[in-house]
């Protein structure tokens, strides 16, 4: 968040922190429901989001959900990791706060294990695949390869003087140790009690799928309508596919746009001025036309990120002050050749005008939104089905100017449709459709799952078993970017018949009241005439 004041310490991850927590959560909850009403539309706003939150919040923790945290993409070995990617860099006390941090990796880790102790000794273990998957990327963090050993490079590059370099150099054996330890005890205490089975059941993944909604959906009704995406969104690759070579059916007109020297760069430099160029142009061209844009956030960052993480691409959002600009990370195997087709249409997604423009946005709203709002609270839904959005309207203008860069567009279409019936379906053990050409009538296992994946959404192997692993880990998530592109795309097409609709407009409306449950934002882009008087 980049919040000052916090910045050399981590939080206490075990079962005594969280219990902390929950009493701090149910304090402001008390303190909340206190503060008298004044009819101000932006403080029924915080008022509301905040409560949604901690309720949230509090049911997680309550669930026990903290004592199973371990996944291969978004629990504490992959956060904790990436939170040195965020800190600044650029002064003496900005390292002296990387060096505490990486001496206090090790305690951290202590109370985390204790929590997945407690987990484990009430039956509440992961499934085997997230602890091996898990125990590789520590594995890979406690090598010779790891990412911490660049640190001494970045720190001697701003003049950092010889005292501190020896405390980040002993920081960094603490850290690398840290992860040795955790990786340790997965491998010989934790995995000999970890499940077989991957799928969560019913329960939990109702549960999360609200979570990361804010919306109640009939999963069975959605798992159908997920597969006719993907009936849809391949014959649309089809059509494209023709334009790029009619000779070539998908496979083979992807293995083209991999390996062909019109498509792809030739390094890694040559891939990132690619994707920097292309946010520069579109900021440049949609400011004032179909976005207002802040100031403040009228530059994208576009790096590679550091290996043994989950592959694919991310991004992390502007401080709280701005002096961090907002990131896009690339995370990508070393290779001689890089592709372009499908990775201008991530670009979009995870910059401009995706979670760059997102994020920057509720950022600048302070005379709006609370600071709790603003840089603490998150919906998924909303989040990824704005950047799934992104995409397509960046279709849609004309940003995809060649036909290879529309099959990929649809790719990503796809990977996001194969999400929905991969997630719902295995999760909830439902069968694949019998309409379906796709292994008609079958249960779903991880290599059905995969092949999905490769021979649909034209995934690299190694790519695509990264995916399921992360779905089976992270139940319900991956529903979130399609279910809210189509909420999105259903609001724009309602908001067309009201007399106040431009495209600026409505996307001011989608983004300006900050991150929402998908139900909530229905209320506030298509409000009662008494919010419209109090907004305007």
């Amino acid at each position: 968040m980049g919040v000052e004041g916090h910045n050399d310490r981590w939080g206490d991850l075990s079962p005594a922190g969280w219990q902390d927590t929950l009493s701090f959560l149910e304090g402001i909850n008390d303190r909340l429901n206190d503060l008298s009403v004044n009819g101000d539309h932006w403080e029924a706003l915080g008022r509301r989001v905040l409560c949604e939150h901690l309720s949230l919040e509090r049911e997680r923790i309550a669930r026990s959900d903290p004592f199973s945290d371990l996944n291969n993409i978004a629990s504490p070995p992959q956060v904790l990791r990436d939170t040195f990617d965020l800190m600044p860099k650029d002064t003496a006390m900005q390292w002296t706060h990387i060096a505490a941090r990486l001496e206090g990796l090790s305690t951290a880790f202590r109370g985390y294990m204790a929590s997945l102790e407690e987990g484990r000794a009430s039956k509440r273990s992961v499934a085997k695949r997230q602890v091996e998957a898990c125990l590789k990327q520590c594995n890979q963090h406690a090598s010779e390869q790891s990412f911490f050993n660049d640190l001494p490079r970045q720190a001697s590059d701003v003049g950092v003087a010889s005292a501190l370099m020896d405390r980040i150099a002993a920081g960094i054996d603490d850290a690398k140790m840290a992860y040795r330890h955790l990786g340790d005890y997965l491998e010989t205490k934790y995995l000999s009690s970890a499940v077989v089975k991957d799928a969560v059941g019913l329960e939990r993944y109702q549960f999360e799928a609200r979570r990361y909604l804010g919306a109640d959906i009939d999963l069975e009704t959605t798992y159908r309508w997920g597969w006719e995406e993907v009936r849809q969104t391949l014959e649309e690759m089809r059509d494209i596919g023709r334009k790029i070579d009619p000779t070539l059916q998908i496979p083979e007109v992807a293995s083209l746009l991999k390996t062909d020297s019109r498509y792809v760069v030739g390094s890694r430099e040559a891939f990132l001025e690619v994707m920097r160029e292309r946010q520069r142009h579109a900021l440049s061209q949609l400011d004032s036309k179909v976005f207002d844009i802040p100031p403040e956030i009228r530059q994208v960052q576009v790096f590679f990120a550091p290996s043994g993480g989950a592959l694919g691409a991310y991004y992390n959002p502007p401080s709280e002050d701005f002096s961090r600009k907002g990131t896009v990370w690339y995370v990508k195997q070393e290779s001689p050749s890089y592709p372009l087709f499908d990775e201008i249409t991530t670009g979009y997604h995870e910059g401009f005008p995706g979670h760059h423009l997102q994020c920057g946005v509720q950022l600048c709203l302070g005379d709006r939104l609370t600071r709790a709002h603003r840089l603490a609270i998150w919906n998924e839904g909303y989040g990824e089905g704005w950047a799934l959005y992104a995409e397509r309207l960046m279709g849609e203008l004309g940003f995809l100017d060649r036909p290879e860069y529309l099959f990929g567009l649809l790719t990503s279409q796809m990977m996001r449709a194969c999400r929905v019936v991969i997630d719902i379906g295995m999760h909830l053990d439902l069968p694949i459709p019998l309409d379906t050409s796709f292994h008609p009538g079958e249960s779903w296992t991880f290599e059905t799952a995969v092949a999905l994946l490769t021979d649909y959404a034209l995934l690299d192997p190694v790519y695509a078993e990264s995916e399921v692993t992360r779905y089976l880990g992270f139940p319900a998530q991956a529903i979130t970017y399609k279910i809210g592109e189509q909420r999105i795309l259903d609001l724009r097409a309602e908001a067309e018949q009201q007399d106040w609709f431009t495209l600026k407009a409505f996307h001011g409306r989608v983004l300006g009241s900050g991150p929402v449950g998908l139900d909530h934002l229905r209320e506030l882009v298509l409000p009662s005439r008494e919010f419209e008087n109090c907004s305007s």
